[in-house]
């Protein structure tokens, strides 16, 4: 397993000192802003030849949920996720990581009545789902369908959630990204779900239980991370945090390193 990170403020703004920077950082991947991406395919293809840094992954960038209540935005989203994913394919990443939506509704605060019903819900995201594998396979690249905590979305929590999509629809290229705060909310036991999911879960996402940098809070990543060497798990584990602490630069580092000490 290898360790990569998402962009942090204190990382230089130009892409090739950005590489350069988590290169010399000990960072072993990079997932990109789709965006970002879509708009500097050049410029990220020399930084990964120039440093060997890969971009693993991409995440956001785009302006539609696959689960979008509106209907426009969800086709506008799906055309920016297959120009993300053209991209990808353009320097070497893997994938694209995409949840049903994020911050759209929840049940668990008001008004707490969806303006759509469950089985509409599921026929949104199953159409995007069903598209995006088709883009995925002409292109070589997997859709990281990502399950969020109940408080950020409605449709897809758990692992069994998102399984239960790939399954329904025989997906060949989506798979499931494994996100460690979402799961210390949503899951029983977050090595359990990784082992019951093993032959899907492809990507990680790794902040401890308060989303600040791992090593700052109260998960178990040695735990966890043990399970996934135990099943086989031979992805990214990329850092998706926010930063507590005086010297964010100083406090990402130190993560960094502890999570290389629970990976032994």
């Amino acid at each position: 397993m290898k360790i990569g990170t998402q962009d942090q403020a204190f990382f230089p703004r130009d892409l090739k000192e950005k590489f350069r920077y988590l290169k010399e950082a000990g960072f072993e991947g990079f997932e990109i802003d789709g965006k970002l991406l879509v708009d500097n395919v050049e410029e990220v293809k020399d930084a990964v030849a120039e440093t060997g840094i890969p971009v693993t992954t991409a995440c956001g960038g785009y302006t539609g949920w696959i689960g979008d209540f509106n209907e426009e935005r969800r086709l506008n989203g799906l055309a920016e996720i297959k120009k993300i994913l053209e991209a990808l394919k353009e320097v070497g990443g893997k994938g694209i990581v995409v949840p049903a939506a994020w911050g759209m509704f929840t049940y668990r605060l008001p008004p707490m009545h969806s303006p759509r019903s469950m089985e509409a819900d599921r026929r949104a995201v199953t159409d995007s789902l069903i598209y995006l594998e088709r883009i995925a396979k002409e292109t070589g690249t997997t859709i990281f369908l990502e399950p969020l905590n109940r408080y950020q979305d409605h449709m897809i929590n758990t692992l069994a959630d998102a399984r239960s999509y790939i399954e329904e629809n025989e997906l060949n290229n989506v798979k499931i990204i494994a996100d460690f705060y979402h799961m210390n909310i949503e899951e029983d036991d977050i090595s359990e779900a990784l082992h019951m999911n093993q032959d899907l879960v492809r990507h990680v996402h790794l902040a401890d239980n308060h989303r600040f940098q791992p090593g700052s809070g109260s998960l178990d990543f040695k735990r966890h991370f043990n399970q996934l060497k135990e099943d086989g798990y031979v992805g990214f584990l990329t850092i998706e945090c926010r930063i507590r602490g005086n010297d964010p630069k100083a406090e990402y580092m130190k993560a960094l390193h502890y999570l290389k000490e629970s990976l032994g």
